[in-house]
């Protein structure tokens, strides 16, 4: 069952800092419900919403050129997005994708995944 620690993310924050004062990002470190580990970037140098927008202007609506501009600005009236970390590689680009990249990589330090969905046993460390 996943469980996140006062003591995992203790150890793991000094690390997030780092990441973050070397992008100039302003972000808080949290943890939800016990099992979920969340970042949440209030400020900085990088716009993740437009970048995304950037990256994936192609594929953010298959309904036409006016949805897709409604699309985007609806991303950008929201000014919130919340990063898929396991498509992050793909949807973000340029100095976006290298702090989520690495940001993803030290907030599962210590993290495992021994699951097995063939025999539905599922033991992962956090989200």
């Amino acid at each position: 069952m996943a469980y996140v620690s006062k003591e995992t993310k203790a150890r793991i924050q000094p690390a997030i800092k780092a990441i973050c004062k070397k992008y100039g990002i302003t972000a808080s470190l949290a943890v939800n419900h016990h099992s979920t580990l969340v970042l949440n970037v209030r400020q900085g140098g990088i716009d993740f919403i437009e970048d995304y927008i950037k990256t994936n202007a192609s594929r953010l609506s298959s309904f036409g050129e006016k949805m897709r501009e409604a699309d985007q600005a609806y991303l950008r009236d929201k000014r919130a997005i919340q990063v898929n970390t396991h498509w992050c590689h793909e949807h973000f680009s340029g100095r976006a994708k290298a702090f989520l990249m690495e940001v993803i990589k030290a907030m599962n330090n210590g993290n495992h995944d021994r699951s097995d969905i063939q025999t539905d046993y599922f033991d992962v460390g956090w989200y």
